[in-house]
This record gives C-alpha cells, structure tokens and sequence, in this order.
C-alpha cells in the first residue's frame, strides 16, 4: 500500500461501513487518489446486502476534511496540466454528488475543521454531526475561488434566508453549535462523546433493508440519547443577514446599503473587512453562480460548478491567491482587477 492509499482507511462494521479520513498533517486536504478510494468504498457498500449505512469520519480530532488539495492543484495550474485539474474537480464533485444521492444512509462526523471537499462530504450525508471544535466556512474567495461542492445550489435549501450569500461572499465561520443553527450540520454533540458514538455504531444491529430515509430515523432513534438537541436561536442576525443580503444580485449595491447600516455595525465591520481581501473577480463569479443555482436540481448545480472550476483555474487570481494566502503567505495578492467595477467575467459562458 502507497502512502497515499493510507490516506483512506476503512472498517467493516456490524451492520456498516466506516470510511476514514486519514491524512492529519494536511488535515484530510483531498487527492484524485483519496476520491478514487472513497468510490470504490462506496461500490462495495452499495453492492453490500449486510452495509446499513457509510460512516465517514477523521483519523484526527484537528480536522475531519480542509478541502481539496490546493497546493498541488496551484502546481498543476501553473505547469497548464489543466486536463488534470478538471479531472480533480469533475471527479470531486461527482462523488458529493453520488453521497447526496446514495441509496443508504450516509454519516458524517465533522469533527474540527471542515470546509471545501469536507463540506461535500458532510452535506450530501443525511446525518452530518458537529461538535464544539467543528469550523465550517468557505472562505474560497480568499485564494481567487469561489464556494462550491454544490453550496450554490444546496444552501438554498438548507439556510436561512440571505444566509448563502452572506456565507458565500464573506467566508463567515461557525463554529460548533452555530454550523447546526445556520444549517450546514444536522446534529451536534460533545467532542468528548464521540467515541462513543462511534463504539455505538460500530455495534449497532440494523434489521431488515430501508430506504435511506427510513434508515436515517432508525440509525437517529438509535444514537438520539448522546445528541444534544438545545440550538439557541440568533433572530437579530438572522434578520440582518436576510435584510442586507437576500435576494443579492449586485455586490456595490449591497456595500452601499450595509454602509448606511446602524444596526449589527460589528457584522457590517467584518463584512466590509472581509470583502476588501477577497478577490473580485471571484466575488462576482460566486454571486453569479448563487443566483443562476438557487432552486436548481443538485446535478445542474454541479455541472454549473465545473464550469465555472474550469474557468477560474485558467484565471490570474487562482494561482496568485493560492501563492499569497497559503505558499508563500505574505497576504499581499495583487488581483486582475483590483476593483469589482472592473470585473467582466470575459469568456464565462453563463
């Protein structure tokens, strides 16, 4: 076995099969090769009479999944082996794509980080659990990309309103219980319960065949007395979030109106903060994309995101955002454009 290979480890459960995460030094960061292992898992647990359920979870309590691998994807970028690139991306989404869709179902124990390919993961699973150390957000837009893994189309779904623009264009992070509030997790539970759990469903005898859904209820029923239920509720922001952010198909003309703001000025600060850093071409490509996706069916949602992957990789900002934030970390990207008034989207066919 390749190094590589061990960074996808898995465990025949009772009734189930477990699929680990086991790369901790990049904190799970996905490879083409950990997508193809985790495929192959899955066809055996599809093909499995005895598999009730997939159980995704991480070798390491820093992070359950970072995303994909950037730095290797900069060094494809920069060598122009695109056909490489778009083989990560396609490959990528249409494993989030098939977790959504699959006919048993799926866990994800989104312990500590989790954000990019993470997210793909934990939001196609039915059952997604957070704990207090669980950091979600898409902060793609600070290294010249844009929030995909089908966000565009599923945060529609499943946030409050204003929410996926809000969390698209400003890389917001939740933390523990808020990840559950704001919909990006199903459940959460302490981090000191999570062996447990995972003892819990490593023995767990399922009877019968159910449809996903079914399977979810029972699997729920059955691990419901370690969850804490007790989500407190944020209207104050949930209303400004919806006010400023709804709906939002101009970014100048939703600054113009957080800039006359008088309420939440904390969020309006870091709003304005957060934008100044991002790059515009990628701000305008996401907005783009929330609003051709909203209400648009998971496949479209997709093919929608490899479009615009295929795209944005070929852009400027995609390998100078990744040099400036995360290889040679100066934080000093110089954008093509610098302003939103001069992004075009040249040559972005929708």
């Amino acid at each position: 076995m390749s190094a590589e290979e061990s960074f996808i480890q898995s465990r025949r459960l009772t009734n189930g099969l477990a699929v680990i995460l086991n790369r901790p030094e990049a904190i799970n960061s996905l490879t083409e090769a950990m997508i193809d292992a985790i495929e192959g898992l899955l066809d055996e647990a599809q093909a499995d009479d005895r598999c009730r359920f997939v159980l995704f979870y991480s070798s390491s309590a820093r992070g359950f999944c970072a995303g994909g691998d950037v730095k290797e994807l900069a060094r494809l970028s920069a060598e122009k082996k695109f056909d490489r690139v778009d083989s990560f991306f396609r490959k990528e989404y249409g494993l989030d794509l098939r977790i959504h869709l699959f006919p048993k179902p799926v866990i994800a124990l989104a312990d500590g980080i989790t954000m990019g390919g993470g997210l793909g993961i934990a939001a196609g699973a039915g059952i997604s659990i957070a704990t207090e150390r669980t950091l979600m957000a898409m902060p793609e837009t600070r290294i010249g990309f844009f929030p995909d893994v089908g966000s565009t189309g599923w945060m529609f779904q499943r946030c409050p309103r204003g929410y996926p623009e809000y969390l698209g264009l400003t890389g917001y992070d939740m933390k523990g219980v808020e990840c559950v509030r704001v919909g990006f997790a199903t459940h959460w539970l302490p981090s000191a319960e999570m062996p447990r759990l995972i003892a819990l469903l490593e023995s767990l005898v399922l009877e019968g065949n159910a449809d996903r859904r079914a399977g979810e209820n029972t699997l729920l029923e059955r691990i419901s007395g370690l969850l804490d239920f007790h989500i407190s509720a944020n209207g104050e922001l949930d209303d400004w979030v919806e006010r400023y952010f709804a709906g939002c198909s101009d970014i100048r003309e939703m600054l113009a109106a957080l800039s006359l703001c008088r309420e939440q000025e904390d969020h309006c600060d870091r709003v304005f903060a957060s934008i100044a850093e991002r790059s515009p071409t990628a701000l305008v490509l996401t907005l783009k994309l929330l609003r051709h996706n909203e209400g648009r069916p998971l496949k479209e949602v997709f093919a929608a995101e490899l479009t615009a992957a295929r795209w944005i990789t070929r852009h400027p900002d995609y390998l100078e955002g990744i040099r400036a934030r995360l290889i040679e970390r100066d934080n000093n990207p110089r954008w093509q454009p610098e302003h939103i008034e001069e992004v075009q989207l040249s040559g972005f066919p929708l």
